[in-house]
């Protein structure tokens, strides 16, 4: 079950961070991919996970610059296992 959410998490993320135009020098670069600006929200099965969330829970587990979508979302994806968010 957590291995399923965690994918479809992913997926969302690649799908929404894949538009931004790379590279990414830092947070406020990937506000115009966002479709609800500051108040998008990421949904996987019963886990919801804010954008504002990402830079005030998991800022520490991205390290800006990204070139890529995958590396941006590989980083995000370490820091919500770290923090348990699929348990």
């Amino acid at each position: 079950m957590a291995a399923d959410t965690a994918g479809k998490l992913r997926q969302e993320l690649e799908e929404v961070f894949g538009d931004a135009d790379y590279p990414v020098e830092d947070p406020m670069e990937l506000v115009p991919a966002l479709p609800d600006g500051p108040g998008t929200t990421f949904e996987a099965d019963d886990v919801t996970v804010g954008v504002m969330d990402l830079g005030a829970e998991y800022a520490d587990y991205q390290e800006y610059p990204y070139e890529t979508a995958e590396g941006l979302v590989d980083d995000l994806m370490h820091g919500f296992r770290e923090e348990g968010l699929f348990e």
